[in-house]
């Protein structure tokens, strides 16, 4: 886990669920997190990328992670399933 540099977050109400990559593009870790467990963990997360879909509540969370050192990468909805595939 500590050799994460692109972290994907999708989106829900109540959780959040984490895929972490190395620099390969292979998948080092999925997570499953609350909202104030998602705070704490990139607090303590060495800097990384986190991509994640842009949508009107999310621009406070991307504020707040970029706080921490990480570099945020906002995708447009229309864009979201090109980047997974």
């Amino acid at each position: 886990m500590d050799n994460a540099t692109l972290i994907g977050i999708d989106l829900g109400k109540h959780t959040f669920h984490l895929h972490g990559q190395d620099s390969k593009g292979k998948a080092v870790f999925r997570k499953k997190l609350s909202r104030k467990q998602l705070i704490e963990f990139f607090s303590i997360f060495h800097a990384c990328t986190i991509v994640m879909e842009a949508c009107a509540g999310l621009h406070y969370m991307a504020r707040k992670l970029a706080t921490f050192g990480h570099m945020v990468n906002l995708i447009s909805p229309q864009f979201v399933r090109p980047f997974v595939k």
